[in-house]
């Protein structure tokens, strides 16, 4: 009897995943434990392995498409056993593939036109809403291709393929071909998995806030002859390595629990101000960016704090973050001084109003008094949603990190 392969549930929060890609192709042989396919949901990705020898019988779902945890994506079996599609995919499951299915042709079946439907009668998921809203798109003028007639993501994309196509009137149309020379051939990649989170979430902050980053360097000399003896000490006795990046993490919550406005999210015309820090940390991967999340970090002395930060990235790196511990952060710290970026402009995480973004410390010589001293300088980055809050409250925020940070041990207290 063949054995389904379904689309796990990466989290609780899990709504949809995607096989991003297939290893196997039907016909393919496979043994148990073998990995079979690449499969992710928002920002988690992974692999899943045959749960049985066999053969490959049937991939029902192709790679690239969407579908709720639970649906069978593929059934293992005999060589000379028949595929038998009698244990489906929930009804929900069903309908969300065909919705994706028609989505998929080139020329969709003729649907409803736009004229024929009654203004303000229009079905659409929320997706598709918010995507056609960020684009300036009415859904009245959108023919939908899912289940009588809804608009679905896919629906919205295309119109917007469309309106990105439309050549400008002072332009004369025609083939648009990546520019080659002498004969070099051009790679292209198809945007997909995580990529395509990131691209999608990061053009949907820009389109749907009012992004304004300010700019400073906090003296951090104080911090930086701190941090080395007490993490040596923190480290034999706790384990734990407190680097800059904990300290600034712990400035972070206290000006944030002094700046409540800075704490909050624009949802639906109104201002979500919280009264608890959930701490987003970006972290890089080799194939992205995520940002796992540190819940009541205002209630975390700075020790827990550093072994949650360090806990949560190391397990982001390995790929067994759940898709619960990376939502529903309040603000959001990325880091690029490794790199030896100074200042730069990060994208907000939306909903949230802020993100803070750390550049790589400097000595630099400094003024103090009338005498040249060398200093430790760190740049940050305060990026700001303009419709939640204006310049000088967000400025106002920015100093009190920087005041944390040049007093370092109030931050260890």
């Amino acid at each position: 009897m063949a054995v389904e392969m379904v689309m796990p549930k990466l989290g609780m929060a899990m709504k949809e995943g995607m096989v991003s890609n297939w290893r196997k192709e039907a016909g393919d042989p496979v043994s148990k434990g073998e990995i079979v396919a690449d499969i992710n949901s928002e920002k988690i990705e992974m692999e899943i392995e045959a749960p049985a020898d066999g053969i490959i019988l049937e991939i029902v779902v192709p790679a690239g498409q969407g579908v709720p945890p639970g649906t069978v994506i593929c059934r293992i079996g005999s060589p000379d056993e028949q595929v038998i599609g009698a244990a489906a995919a929930a009804p929900e499951a069903k309908a969300h593939i065909a919705e994706a299915a028609v989505a998929a042709v080139a020329e969709p079946a003729p649907s409803p036109s736009p004229a024929l439907r009654k203004k303000g009668e229009s079905k659409i998921s929320p997706v598709a809403r918010k995507m056609a809203e960020a684009a300036g798109i009415d859904i009245e003028s959108i023919a939908g291709t899912g289940p009588q007639g809804r608009i679905t993501k896919e629906d919205v994309e295309r119109a917007i393929a469309k309106l990105s196509a439309a050549p400008s009137p002072a332009v004369e149309s025609g083939p648009v071909t990546p520019p080659a020379a002498g004969g070099e051939q051009v790679e292209q990649t198809p945007v997909s998995g995580i990529r395509k989170v990131i691209a999608t979430r990061m053009l949907d902050s820009m389109r749907s806030s009012a992004q304004l980053t300010l700019t400073l360097k906090a003296d951090v000399t104080g911090l930086v002859a701190l941090q080395k003896p007490v993490s040596e000490t923190v480290q034999k006795q706790y384990d734990v390595k407190l680097t800059i990046t904990d300290f600034i993490a712990r400035a972070v919550v206290l000006s944030l629990m002094q700046h409540k406005q800075m704490n909050s999210a624009y949802i639906d015309e109104r201002i979500h101000t919280f009264g608890y820090v959930h701490l987003g940390m970006a972290v890089a991967l080799d194939n992205g960016l995520v940002v796992p999340v540190i819940r009541h970090a205002e209630k975390l002395s700075l020790l827990e704090l550093a072994r949650g930060l360090k806990s949560l990235a190391q397990r982001a790196r390995s790929g067994q973050l759940g898709s619960e511990e990376m939502q529903g952060s309040t603000f959001t710290v990325t880091n690029l001084g490794a790199y030896g970026i100074e200042h730069f402009t990060p994208i907000l995480n939306p909903p949230e109003a802020g993100i803070l973004g750390v550049g790589a410390v400097q000595d630099t010589p400094v003024f103090i008094g009338e005498e040249v001293q060398r200093r430790s300088l760190l740049p940050l980055s305060l990026t700001f949603d303009h419709r939640v809050l204006d310049g000088a409250p967000a400025a106002e925020f920015l100093r009190t990190i920087k005041q944390h940070l040049e007093d370092p041990y109030r931050l260890v207290l």
